[in-house]
């Protein structure tokens, strides 16, 4: 018996980072957007846990207990007194190491597969907490939409949304360390204001007015993410140039993320920023979309 889930991959729509707290990670006002580019995951029982992986760029991801989905697998098979002894395979769609919380999603993913494969019963609040055991973004991961992550983003309040937002998420070659970007946020940063998140942008999103979205979107960690690959403000210019209302550096990137007005103009600037050369490919995508979904057999 195998379990497939298909969950999605996020943009910040809004990212106020706050100072450094004594545990090393930082308050913020994340506001999440869940786009349709997925990854699969399906849990198999097997003899012990294994994980593998393919698609775009599969090579880049650990596949010892290091990865998320792994990690997943062994906290919810801790808590119920089971052994973990399942193989997950990974479908990638969602760039890898691009600030579009792909590990995260594999880790949302691979929980609710074992814990239908495994019958454990866990309830919706159980998922949650096991979510934020396993990393900031992997609770939003499992609910998707739209919501506000307070806290280190782990505490999500939902977001109405009025209508469909169209993106273009241009690809970066290679990644950017997460840490690293924060640490340089910390260096470039050093009184950050408490975080908020805007009214004007969950009013923007309330409406569907993309828009007054576009003027709103803001990502405090993309000074940092700039100073450490400066390249990433050709690839801004080039889809602002080609005619998106705004870019902005997905999470803690190196993946940009451009509002444009509709499908057409999403392939439109697709295109433009593929032949530009300042990204290594262009996908586009709409939001919302939903959370973590067991696919039917």
């Amino acid at each position: 018996m195998s379990v497939t889930v298909r969950v999605p991959a996020k943009v910040n729509v809004q990212l106020a980072v706050g100072p450094a707290r004594p545990d090393g990670f930082h308050d913020l006002a994340n506001v999440f957007l869940a786009v349709s580019l997925y990854d699969r995951v399906t849990a198999t029982r097997a003899e012990s846990l294994r994980v593998t992986c393919e698609g775009p760029d599969a090579g880049q991801v650990p596949l010892d207990r290091t990865n998320l989905a792994a990690r997943a697998a062994e906290l919810l098979a801790a808590r119920y007194g089971i052994a973990p002894d399942v193989h997950l395979h990974i479908a990638k769609d969602i760039p890898v190491a691009g600030g579009m919380a792909g590990g995260s999603a594999d880790g949302a993913g691979a929980l609710l597969a074992c814990d239908a494969l495994w019958g454990t019963g866990a309830s919706r609040a159980e998922l949650l907490d096991i979510c934020a055991e396993l990393g900031s973004d992997v609770p939003f991961s499992l609910v998707g939409g739209a919501a506000l992550g307070t806290g280190r983003g782990e505490h999500l309040t939902e977001l109405p949304l009025g209508g469909t937002f169209h993106w273009v998420f241009a690809v970066a070659d290679g990644g950017l360390s997460t840490p690293a970007v924060y640490a340089e946020f910390d260096r470039l940063t050093p009184t950050a204001p408490a975080p908020a998140a805007s009214p004007g942008l969950l009013d923007a999103l309330r409406t569907g007015d993309t828009t007054a979205l576009a003027g709103a979107l803001a990502n405090d960690l993309q000074p940092a993410a700039l100073s450490l690959r400066p390249s990433l403000a050709d690839t801004l210019a080039a889809g602002t140039a080609a005619g998106a209302l705004a870019g902005i550096v997905s999470g803690s990137g190196p993946t940009t993320a451009f509002l444009v007005k509709d499908a057409e103009a999403a392939r439109s600037v697709a295109a433009a920023l593929v032949a530009s050369g300042t990204c290594r490919t262009a996908r586009t995508a709409t939001s919302p979309a939903p959370g973590a979904r067991i696919v039917p057999a």
